[in-house]
């Protein structure tokens, strides 16, 4: 069990797939201060992580700053009991988005250097795992289902990364032909791709 927090905002209890019934296992959050009115964004919010990511990589450095760049690397997704009839069907998609919590991480950086560059960047236009709640989203490709495990391929999190939710991606829904990406342009304007491993 690895317990990341910052003050005031989310706070994980995992539960390892070990430690079985009776571990804590929610992550929990609250806005700190008074909100007051009828503001929503006071509430206390709890997610429990449904499963855990089994990954070779077991430090950030080396790691594929995102999965395209480790289409080889095969990883895994093992989930709780219960949730293990909510693969059925998943096996007809080609790919899956992963939401899951940043473990690793024990900082906040509101305007921040990303990896492909060392000019800052406000955290809503990065990928950075220093952001709050410490949310991270990968497409991954499913490679099988099997059991409580789904297997996949473009593995860019840690070993141990408590997962959130699975959701199928959709291409009629998800792919977006004319999007722009900021000043993530210019790092592919050239044609090869950035060599897409973390090194700091």
């Amino acid at each position: 069990m690895r317990v990341g927090a910052l003050p005031g905002v989310l706070v994980l209890v995992s539960m390892s797939l070990a430690e079985g019934p009776g571990a804590p296992e929610a992550v929990t959050g609250g806005a700190a201060g008074p909100m007051g009115g009828g503001d929503t964004m006071g509430e206390e919010v709890v997610l429990r992580p449904i499963g855990i990511i089994h990954s070779p990589y077991k430090e950030t450095k080396g790691t594929p700053i995102q999965g395209v760049f480790g289409e080889t690397t095969e990883a895994w997704v093992e989930v709780h009991a219960k949730y293990v009839d909510g693969f059925r069907d998943l096996d007809g998609f080609s790919h899956a988005i992963l939401l899951y919590h940043f473990h690793g991480s024990d900082k906040e950086e509101i305007v921040g250097s990303p990896y492909l560059e060392k000019e800052p960047h406000g955290v809503f236009a990065t990928r950075s795992p220093h952001r709050p709640n410490h949310l991270g989203l990968s497409v991954v490709r499913i490679q099988r289902i099997e059991g409580a495990r789904m297997y996949f391929t473009e593995v860019d999190m840690l070993d141990g990364t408590p997962v959130l939710d699975i959701k199928p991606y959709v291409r009629q829904f998800d792919c977006r032909t004319n999007a722009v990406s900021g000043w993530i342009e210019k790092h592919f304007q050239d044609g090869p791709r950035p060599e897409g491993k973390a090194d700091r």
